[in-house]
């Protein structure tokens, strides 16, 4: 993984290893050594300050201090850095002292991030970033939104940190930013790398060593370099990777960068492992292992851990291997990092799997698998959000337009297919007058081919009334509001509308951007059912898990209608279903029921277990449903819509698309309703049984 960014050179062949290593320790400790004479000059610092008679802790020189030794703390006393903020960011509010709040805030999500507290991390930095837009400091701003950008990244939320980070670099742009500008490409490339889309990383990586080179600051190129150099080694570049990871070192080495170096030592010891040189890769893992003893750096040690564990397994030495690999493991649980989780399962099934201890290995090889599929899952939705880079935004409208043709193709076909078989027609007409013992025996014949003939034309029909329905959901759903974003948009860009104005619309425009998301994902999924029927993968699943991230994805609607939204599911509701259909189904069935309930209502989402089945009810306080619109709201392509108590627009292929998920499901959806008392929605799954967890 490499190393996202906030605002040694190769030894002679002819040396002894041992050597080596005696330099090594000493150049350590040289370097522990001067970096806790700067902690200690800060700390130094702030007992002159509060010796001063004249000592108040309303001076913003105190206040600073305070920020500063937080943050020079941060890898080594995270509680430290903590404590420190908490006084800054009280002591800045006695004062209204914005730029020392804002350190603060920073410091304080920077404490949450190292933790994998996403949520607070997210919340402290977001209440930074507000105040610098307030005090208009550009570049403090611009850290800030690369932290939060970041976080997201580390949350597994690629798309809407690659947005944060591709808001940044217009700002710093026209702020003629530089080093923001490279840092947040840098960024970029390195989600990009997350994604295994290596070609993509490149691309920036050639952009930020221009921009390093105009900057001249031979640290900050060398902490670009030993990101390159971990991209090549991903890649298989092993001479590449070798050759970079050398010149970030020597950099490092040289001004004593602590935590980078013991990157870089992390990188050099996985190209060696790469390359099938295990003791070198020990040699170099054990350097950075050293550095980290003084580091609290987990996010980092995660990738060493678990590339010694790598090493052990390689050279049959599984006991080792487990020790390292346990304990990378833990560490990523412990923050919530998926990525580290994913990589530490696959290390300990291998390990496991040469034990022969084959359950607990397939137990890490479904932990691999989930995140492995959890992660590909989350990106392939947030993906369709946003507009990820121009390339792509290209490559994608070609595929369209590809699409599109090939649709058309296809249409013509057909009616090529009906002409031809017109003309049949009219043969036998000719045949049949010719001669009335011919017409006897053509027919049979004929009538066949009338009734293909019927057929195809009833096939055209719903072809055509399918595009109609898509092209119609397409043009009133979705032009409307992206049209609308484009024109906002155009008026910031043409300097009719000032930034806080723009920032104003941000609340509709998330909005309508998370309407356009739920129609495009039902309109996906109805389209896929149409075109080629749904393809239903069952497995064991947490339902009360799926009830709970869509009431946690529905939330802010129900806030804004003062709707409580409580699951009285009980824990481990687990069925066998295709986990992603039925959180369609969730989704839809809670989605309609906020729809339709007036402010202050109640959706309540409960579960009752039979005997080998779960009864599934989604219950509201709402308008109700009249027994008309009951009888066609589960018919087959039904677009019956309405609107909601707030005005609210659907597409109406939920409700059918529903029923069909649930169905494929062996299940069975039905609805109670009472009008002006509320509707009830019911569904049933199959229940999860041991048998199915078992490996065939």
């Amino acid at each position: 993984m490499s190393q996202i960014k906030t605002c040694c050179p190769t030894t002679s062949k002819h040396l002894k290893c041992i050597l080596t290593f005696i330099v090594l320790i000493t150049f350590h400790f040289q370097n522990i050594n001067a970096q806790q004479h700067s902690r200690d000059s800060l700390e130094n610092q702030l007992k002159k300050t509060k010796n001063n008679p004249n000592f108040s802790t309303k001076d913003t020189v105190y206040i600073d201090l305070l920020n500063a030794l937080g943050q020079e703390l941060r890898f080594y006393k995270a509680d430290s850095l903590f404590l420190l903020s908490q006084e800054a960011i009280t002591f800045s509010k006695d004062i209204d002292y914005i730029n020392g709040q804002c350190k603060a805030l920073v410091g304080l999500g920077d404490y949450y991030s190292d933790k994998g507290d996403f949520e607070n991390a997210i919340k402290h930095y977001s209440q930074a970033a507000k105040l610098a837009d307030k005090s208009h400091d550009s570049k403090m701003y611009l850290d800030i939104q690369n932290n939060l950008a970041g976080e997201y990244g580390y949350k597994g939320d690629y798309a809407l940190a690659l947005e944060l980070y591709l808001e940044g670099i217009e700002m710093a742009e026209r702020f003629e930013n530089k080093r923001m500008l490279s840092i947040m490409n840098e960024n970029i490339a390195s989600l990009y790398i997350s994604q295994k889309d290596f070609k993509n990383a490149l691309d920036f990586y050639k952009k930020v060593k221009r921009i390093n080179q105009e900057i001249g600051d031979e640290v900050f190129s060398a902490e670009t370099t030993s990101n390159i150099a971990s991209l090549y080694a991903e890649m298989g570049e092993l001479e590449y990777a070798m050759f970079n990871v050398n010149s970030s070192i020597t950099v490092f080495e040289r001004h004593k960068i602590m935590d980078w170096l013991a990157y870089a030592y992390e990188i050099k010891g996985k190209t060696y492992l790469k390359q099938k040189k295990y003791k070198w890769a020990l040699h170099w893992y054990h350097q950075s292992e050293m550095l980290h003893t003084k580091l609290e750096d987990t996010r980092s040690e995660i990738d060493l851990l678990n590339g010694m564990a790598q090493t052990y397994l390689s050279l049959q030495k599984d006991s080792l291997s487990q020790t390292y690999a346990v304990k990378a493991y833990e560490y990523s649980k412990g923050i919530k990092f998926k990525e580290g989780i994913q990589k530490c399962a696959k290390t300990l099934y291998k390990i496991n799997k040469n034990k022969g201890d084959f359950a607990t290995a397939l137990q890490y090889h479904e932990v691999f698998q989930q995140i492995s599929d959890t992660l590909s899952r989350v990106e392939n939705q947030k993906s369709l959000n946003m507009l990820k880079t121009e390339v792509q935004y290209e490559r994608q409208k070609e595929e369209w337009q590809i699409e599109n043709e090939k649709s058309l193709a296809r249409q013509r076909n057909y009616v090529y297919i009906a002409v031809v078989i017109l003309l049949i027609f009219i043969t036998v007409t000719i045949l049949v007058r010719r001669s009335e013992k011919i017409q006897r025996n053509l027919n049979s014949e004929l009538n066949v081919k009338q009734r293909d003939l019927e057929k195809r034309e009833i096939e055209l029909r719903e072809i055509n009334g399918t595009k109609d329905k898509l092209f119609s959901i397409i043009a009133h759903d979705l032009r409307g509001p992206i049209g609308a974003f484009q024109g906002l948009l155009k008026l910031f860009r043409d300097g009719e509308m000032n930034q806080k104005e723009f920032l104003a619309f941000i609340p509709k425009l998330r909005n309508d951007i998370d309407n356009i998301s739920f129609t495009l994902n039902n309109l996906l999924s109805w389209g896929q059912s149409q075109m080629n029927g749904l393809i239903t993968k069952p497995s064991t699943i947490s339902v009360d898990a799926l009830v709970n991230e869509n009431i946690k994805l529905l939330s802010e609607i129900a806030q804004n209608k003062s709707i409580q939204l409580l699951s009285r599911l009980p824990e481990n509701t687990m069925a066998w279903s295709d986990g992603d259909q039925i959180d369609i189904v969730i989704r839809n069935l809670i989605s309609n029921a906020l729809k339709f309930t007036p402010e202050s209502g109640i959706v309540t989402i409960e579960a009752i277990e039979k005997n080998d089945y779960w009864e599934i009810a989604v219950r509201d306080t709402g308008v109700g449903i009249d027994e008309e619109t009951k009888k066609k709201i589960f018919e087959e392509n039904s677009t019956v819509t309405t609107y909601g108590t707030n005005n609210e627009k659907g597409t109406g292929l939920g409700l059918s698309l529903c029923k069909e998920m649930i169905e494929k499901n062996n299940g069975t959806i039905w609805v109670e309703s009472i009008q002006g008392k509320g509707t009830s929605f019911f569904f049933t799954l199959t229940k999860s049984k041991k048998a199915y967890k078992k490996a065939s």
